[in-house]
């Protein structure tokens, strides 16, 4: 089951706490979009705490691989509900490229919380 979180208060705990915030967040945005795409249809569907690690190991190059297949899960968890989806694979990597994935994180959270139980 997906938890409805507010954007707002996980952008401003992961200020507070230096990031320590930012990585459960990023852990549980991957467990939440491989939640969403149970069978996944060949995308990856690494866990977290996997996907943080391999992220850590490479010094963020998984991360920038990790942000366009969450948009990939995404899209798909969306086409699969009869929802218009766009290609936010793209978007969300390049955010992540130009030093701006918080943001894509928190476009990444809005879809979740918009298909939420």
């Amino acid at each position: 089951m997906i938890q409805r979180r507010s954007i707002a208060m996980c952008i401003i705990l992961s200020l507070v706490t230096c990031g320590i915030y930012g990585i459960y967040w990023f852990v549980v945005l991957t467990d939440d979009a491989n939640t969403l795409l149970p069978d996944n249809k060949g995308l990856n569907n690494t866990s977290g705490g996997v996907a943080f690690l391999l992220s850590l190991v490479t010094c963020g190059i998984y991360g920038l691989y990790w942000a366009y297949k969450q948009g990939e899960k995404i899209d798909e968890a969306k086409t699969a509900r009869g929802i218009m989806s766009s290609n936010s694979g793209i978007i969300y990597l390049l955010l992540t490229i130009f030093g701006f994935g918080i943001i894509a994180e928190a476009l990444m959270q809005n879809e979740l919380n918009s298909m939420a139980f």
